[in-house]
């Protein structure tokens, strides 16, 4: 049984939890204790930590979630209907590749169950094994790290939190279908890999451009199956890490707005926080950021891939020699650009798939211009 892989909660927190009042969070959770197992089938949401480590390029440390359980279950909901469980822990294992087995089936299981795992770590290396949770699923993957690098390494190199996504890239089966990197920082990456992504189509948005107009994250995180999140794209100042510093980055109320809009994304199915550090102030923010990606799921409007598309209103917009069709939600207002199925070409899509994006996108066509993510979707699909 996968769900033999997770520990129980320790009885200091769940005492701690039912200090608190009927109204805060943690009384609305339901919890994985040594006498109790949340039924699986009432879940929309659960809460998994895994204090595995060892992949930290930065010195293996032992992890401990005590803090941040704190500070979540201290937090008081808004006017939620989602149901939530705490699933308790996966233990590291005797070796790493253990710990990713343990996390890969039970990621897998509550992902078939249509329970979204809220992963906190642990090094980033863990999206690896969260990645092939979806093995199972027949399903081409897109995957959104918001990470101040690309984490790139050597086909050779043992893998760890800033050489996963080769991992990633190589490994068979390969079922990664786009790879976008929200808030690099450029100084951080080689040109090699900035070109690599270039290369493969991938999306790669830099701080500044992000920082400057959050809002055009969230069509990328709305085409988003798995989310990944890395402490270290946070600025030192408002994460509280001081034991690696890091001056340049996002402050805090943006990395809870670009959970938000995880959250709110219909598609995400899987959500990690990663390189953690154990701060007192880390945990905090951490707290802050699954307090953020709940509310946006509270918020999700179950449109696109479950809604007909009857319901938006279709612009055909003529350019070189394609014809555009866009879709505009008549609920939401928000849009989305249909990539077309080549009867004759090497298809990774099955059928017409609509990609999301922007107004601005739209516009930007009307003037003659092809949006770059609709031709680097396309190219993908094709090759």
């Amino acid at each position: 049984m996968e769900f033999d892989f997770l520990s129980p909660l320790d009885n200091e927190i769940v005492a701690f939890r039912n200090e608190l009042s009927s109204q805060q969070l943690g009384s609305k959770i339901v919890l994985h204790t040594s006498q109790d197992f949340p039924e699986v089938t009432k879940v929309s949401i659960g809460i998994i930590g895994v204090l595995e480590n060892r992949g930290n390029s930065f010195g293996n440390q032992d992890i401990d979630l005590t803090a941040v359980r704190h500070e979540l279950y201290q937090l008081y909901p808004g006017n939620w209907d989602v149901s939530i469980a705490d699933f308790g822990n996966i233990q590291a294992g005797d070796s790493i590749q253990d710990t990713y087995f343990a996390l890969k089936k039970v990621a897998a299981q509550l992902i078939k169950n249509k329970v979204i795992p809220i992963v906190i770590g642990g090094s980033q290396d863990l999206t690896f094994p969260l990645y092939r949770a979806y093995d199972d699923l027949e399903q081409m993957v897109n995957l959104v790290a918001v990470d101040s690098k690309f984490d790139f390494g050597k086909e050779s190199d043992a893998i760890t939190s800033s050489s996963y996504l080769t991992k990633i890239i190589i490994e068979e089966p390969n079922n990664l279908f786009n790879y976008c990197n929200i808030g690099y920082q450029t100084y951080y990456n080689s040109q090699e890999e900035i070109d690599l992504v270039e290369k493969l189509f991938f999306d790669g948005y830099r701080l500044g451009e992000v920082a400057n107009n959050i809002a055009i994250a969230e069509p990328v995180f709305r085409d988003a199956d798995l989310v990944s999140i890395d402490m270290n794209s946070v600025k030192s100042s408002d994460s509280g890490n001081f034991k690696q510093f890091i001056p340049n980055g996002f402050n805090g109320k943006e990395i809870c707005a670009l959970s938000r809009y995880a959250g709110i994304s219909d598609k995400v199915s899987s959500f990690g926080i990663f390189n953690h550090y154990d701060t007192e102030h880390e945990s905090v923010l951490i707290a802050q950021i699954i307090w953020y990606f709940i509310e946006g799921y509270h918020y999700r409007s179950n449109e696109y891939p479950f809604g007909s598309r009857e319901n938006y209103l279709k612009y055909l917009v003529p350019i070189e020699d394609e014809e555009l069709v866009f879709y505009k939600s008549d609920k939401t207002d928000r849009w989305w650009i249909e990539i077309p199925f080549t009867v004759n070409g090497n298809n990774k899509l099955k059928r017409n798939t609509l990609l999301p994006c922007s107004h601005e996108e739209y516009l930007m066509a009307c003037d003659q211009e092809l949006p770059e993510r609709w031709w680097k979707a396309q190219r993908k699909n094709t090759i």
